[in-house]
């Protein structure tokens, strides 16, 4: 053991002065076998490392590929079996299928004289196959043109992995040699590849922190008692390194070497931590955010006995007990409800209200002197006043490198509120940053900003149409509501008037009036029109929404539907964010049932 730098420059030193010979020379043969086909967890992993497929876009190509794709004249095609499995079993009939494929394709060479078995975990519930192709004649290259980028790179991974599980090992020539200088000795090694195996089709990804053995060079030829010359000595100090953060595919890896989980359920679960915002990920690698970091403490102390990482896998061990017939499924609910409802109604009288109480900072307030703490809302934490509902101060913030909070002034900026003249200011919504007038909430005018160019966040400004607001003549704009762009008139609130929009910002064809019947309504004795909707002809009173009858009809008469093709059109209906008028409740207008 070489204990310092100083030690190691003088061994270098004294190196330097001696002569070099070869003094042994180990050779042996090594074999690499082909990994198991995938199942859900591996094949996550894998298209994590090699296509950098989150497990959610995993899950879901994979999901279209065993549901069906168009190919040609073959129609709908599932192309993998069911893709939520635990078990590495292959069906007999595939077997036969893949072995015949390897031997057409790469020569007997390849071909084992056996089939390869492989031994699925102890868990697996084997109630589904591995994750193959369903056809081998169904090859990726053929089916290009029928498969989106992502879906072709998918299937290809799950093809050739499939295929390669049924090959020959690789074989590498692995050389060993010890050197003799003086007292020390030093050891050089190195492996060629003899025969590709199945490697010739699939190469497993090295892990993010693997040491990529399979990737060391060779040595050249050399023999015992060879003297040598050296080139160059380079001391070089190596450190301990701490584990990395976790990636999606070395998480799912360690949720399935933990028992925690189900096939099913590690794509969710990935999605579930990054959506609550628990984990952020950056350069791949998921952190904990201060969110997450609090919601664990907090229910870690609450509830250790379900977040002890041993309980899932102890439960999933009682159920398989239960399906088993080995306990009963009443003794397996009682151990686990009574622990759980004792640690329950300990937590409503013990567990901080976070939501309510907020986690308390040594900022004051600039309002009222209270202390500040921080809350958690819809878009994430903010500060507010210990002192609410009598103070409603609050404050975005952020945290610096060393941890410490810094508060985000909403700035004024260069833009003054056109409705009252008040300075605007930037506040941050739902859909990200806006302008909003500083008097609120005597004046709620407010302003989108959207990302120049630059990256700088800039007013954005109001799309001008040539259309003519035909109730007040001033200009229409176009504007952004919940169901896409639509005409307004920019004399709004004055004048409301609002537009569907059509190509190139321009109104839509006006809609044709719709056609009277001939009877006057039952309620109101105002006309009745013939209407369309979802489920089908119906009958409506003109005075909607004022008057709300309605009545069903197989069909319109022929007639009718040729006198609404010349008919005038009516005068435009509103269409701005709200969309379709609906009814008092918050639900679309439809015909009454009879």
């Amino acid at each position: 053991e070489i204990k310092n730098e100083a030690e190691a420059r003088a061994i270098r030193e004294e190196l330097s002065s001696l002569p070099f010979a070869v003094r042994q020379i180990e050779r042996k043969e090594r074999r690499k076998n082909p990994p198991p086909p995938y199942i859900t967890s591996q094949l996550q992993q894998e298209a994590w490392r090699k296509l950098r497929f989150t497990a959610k876009k995993t899950m879901s190509i994979a999901q279209r590929l065993y549901e069906g794709i168009e190919i040609g004249q073959e129609g709908p095609v599932g192309l993998i079996t069911y893709m939520r499995t635990d078990s590495v079993r292959i069906a007999p009939e595939a077997l036969e299928a893949v072995r015949q494929f390897i031997r057409e394709k790469f020569g007997p060479d390849y071909l084992p004289e056996k089939p390869n078995f492989y031994r699925s975990r102890k868990t697996a519930q084997e109630a589904h196959e591995a994750i193959r192709p369903t056809s081998l004649k169904h090859e990726p290259a053929a089916l290009r043109a029928f498969l989106t980028k992502d879906q072709y790179a998918l299937y290809e991974l799950i093809w050739n992995r499939f295929v390669a599980c049924q090959m020959n090992p690789a074989v590498y020539d692995q050389t060993a040699a010890d050197i003799e200088a003086g007292k020390y000795t030093l050891r050089a090694t190195g492996s060629v590849l003899l025969f590709p195996g199945f490697m010739a089709l699939y190469i497993e990804a090295v892990e993010e922190n693997g040491n990529g053995e399979d990737r060391e060079g060779g040595l050249p030829e050399l023999s015992e008692g060879e003297a040598l010359k050296l080139l160059d000595l380079r001391p070089e100090q190596h450190f301990t390194q701490p584990p990395p953060r976790y990636t999606e595919a070395t998480l799912i890896r360690e949720l399935e070497e933990k028992g925690i989980g189900r096939p099913s359920t590690y794509a969710t679960i990935l999605d579930n931590i990054q959506e609550r915002e628990y984990v952020a990920k950056e350069k791949g690698r998921l952190f904990p955010t201060e969110l997450g970091c609090l919601v664990t403490d907090l229910l870690v102390a609450n509830f250790q006995d379900i977040f002890d990482v041993q309980f899932t896998a102890q439960m999933e061990d009682e159920l398989d007990k239960v399906e088993e017939g080995e306990m009963k499924w009443t003794r397996a609910l009682e151990d686990f409800y009574a622990p759980f409802q004792k640690d329950l109604e300990k937590a409503k009288v013990e567990m901080e209200d976070i939501k309510w109480k907020g986690i308390a900072t040594e900022l004051k307030c600039d309002k009222c002197g209270a202390p500040m703490v921080i809350k958690l809302g819809r878009h994430g934490q903010f500060l507010a006043c210990s002192n609410y509902p009598d103070c409603k101060n609050t404050k975005e913030f952020q945290r610096n490198e060393a941890g410490e909070i810094q508060v985000m002034e909403p700035g004024p900026v260069q833009e003054t509120c056109d409705k009252c003249g008040s300075p605007m200011i930037v506040k941050t919504g739902r859909f990200g940053k806006f302008l909003a007038c500083s008097n609120y909430p005597k004046c709620r005018n407010t302003k989108k900003m959207v990302v120049n160019g630059e990256g700088k966040l800039e007013v954005a400004q109001e799309e001008v149409s040539s259309e003519v607001c035909e109730k007040c003549g001033a200009a229409m704009v176009v504007k952004a509501g919940r169901f896409g762009k639509f005409l307004a008139c920019s004399n709004y609130p004055d004048c409301k008037n609002t537009r569907r929009i059509g190509p190139e910002g321009k109104a839509k064809a006006q809609a044709a009036p719709p056609l009277p019947v001939g009877e006057d309504c039952e309620k109101c004795g105002s006309p009745l029109v013939y209407r369309k909707g979802r489920f089908g002809p119906f009958i409506a009173c003109s005075n909607y929404p004022t008057c709300r009858y309605t009545r069903r009809i197989a069909r319109i008469p022929e007639g009718a539907e040729a006198a609404a093709a010349t008919a005038k059109p009516e005068e435009p209906k509103p269409a701005g964010p709200e969309g379709e008028k609906k009814e008092e409740g918050g639900k679309k207008a439809r015909p009454k049932k009879k």
